[in-house]
């Protein structure tokens, strides 16, 4: 048993395009397939507002700051320290914010050389802002927050 969908000859008697006869008399529609966008947490315009605010905290500190959006499993500061660790050699004056969305959990690992600008204080400031959007559901907000706030802590960079 076949399914197709009913169509309506035009005035001319012919069919339209993509619509076949079948030797039975039954019509056959060929419609053009239009694969679904990939979803992504962020919009353009929010990505460049994330990439302003990475690049001017770090130019302003001398910090080298990233953000790791994604699961972390089960123990979530092993696999964000693991994250940090794989920045390689700047990873000492670093920075790393790891967000979890679905563990509900934010994660902030300073490198050695970063970690007197910016101490535990510091950071937690930074995640109860981030915080805070999250649960209004502005995840993008959040995350350019926690840079301003934690490049405003960590000061200008030592000359």
């Amino acid at each position: 048993m076949a399914a197709g969908e009913l169509v309506q000859q035009n005035e001319s008697g012919e069919a339209e395009f993509g619509v076949g006869v079948t030797s039975t008399g039954r019509r056959s529609v060929a419609r053009m397939y239009e694969p679904a966008k990939p979803s992504v947490p962020f919009t353009v315009p929010q990505l460049a507002r994330l990439d302003e605010a990475l690049t001017l905290a770090s130019r302003e500190t001398g910090i080298d700051f990233s953000v790791y959006l994604g699961d972390l499993g089960g123990d979530t500061r092993e696999s964000a320290e693991k994250l940090h660790a794989s920045i390689g050699e700047t990873a000492a004056r670093s920075v790393l914010i790891a967000v979890s969305p679905g563990e509900r959990v934010v994660e902030v690992v300073t490198g050695a050389e970063a970690f007197p600008r910016l101490p535990d204080r510091a950071a937690k400031l930074a995640v109860m802002s981030m915080v805070a959007s999250f649960k209004e559901g502005d995840l993008i907000g959040g995350l350019v927050s926690g840079l301003r706030m934690l490049a405003d802590q960590a000061g200008h960079a030592p000359a």
